[in-house]
């Protein structure tokens, strides 16, 4: 009797098999299908950095049309947080728990990556490259946590270099958003300083809530400062410089990769942004890369009527092409661990941005799971072009 049990068992197993059903589900995934969720603020005060998550939207549009990954589509879940950390963890949980996410990639800001790190960790789900350069994903290292924005200290310690020892600056102020982004800001702007045995002659923080950023463009002013950082979103970015103008003060003013979107940020300032100087950590929009050019022409195919392209929008195909190629390197068998696996293993991998490499997962080593360390610097200039100051810089 055992016996004929133990045959009808191994003939059921042996059937499904043939039928091609995996023997064991990974949340997430099916044999024709992937699914893969963001989070970005199409409305608040960091809409302008919406328009990431629709950039990752029509790579994955272009990956299906070509047949998608080994044979299955991406299926994409993506919702509006407003740059608010209780809807980011609201809309993570639900989709999680309804549709079930194989894994994240982007989700713009820090405050709500912070609201779903811990969740998105203790289930063991993929998050690859949060859409900002938060020492929090890693520090401490996380197995399941890869990030590839360059650290915001690292860009903040980039253009105060270039400001001291290319433009001979001497008074360089700080006016950062009151928050974690802001925060690593101000310390790679203090530590490098410290270097060349400078500091800081102002530091004001501005609150997201803010509107009238008069009283910050005084304190600057008053500070005398020659050169101003900005690690603010962009709607503060440009009050700043139109309080400092009406003020008639006119420092070298310098940013962020967060607010490198020249054409965009030239046009909504009036020309403004003119003369600003940033950190970029991938390739213009405007470059003629192969890639790019193919990324354009997916956009004219596929982009919603309206959308701008632009270096938010390009962002989104760069934060998602670590996955993608880890997802390519998978083949068939698609779980969360060889995912894992894969992406540690990527070394200098170029797509549009940077080059990114991790490591095996180390808990004791942070730099496991930062996949890219290098950045360079551009100006922009009239019509919103850019300039490149710089070849790419590698920053510790």
């Amino acid at each position: 009797m055992r016996t004929n049990i133990l045959l009808a068992s191994f003939a059921l197993f042996s059937l499904i098999a043939c039928m091609g059903f995996p023997a064991f589900a990974e949340e997430g995934v099916t044999d024709t299908e992937i699914h893969i969720g963001q989070w970005g603020p199409q409305t608040g005060p960091a809409a302008a950095w919406g328009s990431v998550a629709r950039g990752t939207g029509v790579l994955f549009e272009m990956i299906n049309e070509k047949g998608g990954i080994h044979g299955r589509k991406i299926i994409y879940h993506t919702f509006n947080d407003a740059y608010n950390p209780a809807q980011t963890l609201a809309g993570v949980k639900q989709l999680q728990e309804s549709v079930g996410i194989f894994a994240w990639v982007g989700g713009v800001g820090t405050a709500p990556g912070m609201a779903v790190k811990d969740y998105l960790m203790e289930r063991k789900t993929p998050w690859i490259s949060p859409a900002s350069g938060s020492m929090h994903w890693i520090d401490p290292p996380q197995k399941y946590l890869f990030a590839t924005y360059p650290l915001y200290k690292m860009e903040a310690k980039a253009l105060c270099r270039y400001s001291v020892e290319i433009l001979g600056k001497t008074r360089v102020a700080i006016a950062y958003q009151n928050d974690d982004y802001g925060a690593n800001g101000l310390k790679g702007a203090k530590e490098e300083l410290e270097k060349h045995g400078l500091t800081l002659v102002a530091e004001v923080p501005v609150d997201t809530a803010e509107g009238d950023l008069r009283p910050h463009a005084a304190k600057l002013k008053q500070a005398d400062a020659d050169t101003v950082l900005l690690w603010v979103a962009p709607k503060h970015a440009i009050a700043l410089l139109g309080a400092a103008k009406a003020m008639k003060y006119d420092p070298q003013w310098m940013s962020t990769s967060t607010c490198s979107d020249y054409p965009y940020l030239y046009d909504i300032s009036k020309g403004l942004w003119e003369g600003v100087i940033t950190t970029f950590f991938g390739d213009g929009p405007d470059s003629f890369g192969p890639l790019m050019r193919e990324y354009k022409a997916a956009y004219d195919k596929f982009a919603a009527p309206g959308e701008r392209w632009g270096t938010f929008f390009t962002s989104g195909f760069g934060f998602a092409e670590p996955l993608v190629e880890a997802l390519h390197r998978c083949g068939r068998d698609l779980t969360r661990e060889r995912l894992v696996e894969e992406l540690e293993k990527l070394q200098y991998f170029r797509g549009v941005m940077g080059r990114i490499s991790f490591a095996p997962f180390d808990p004791n080593d942070p730099m496991c799971r930062q996949g890219q360390t290098e950045v360079f610097i551009a100006k922009c200039v009239e019509d919103g072009d850019m300039v490149q100051l710089t070849d790419w810089l590698k920053i510790d």
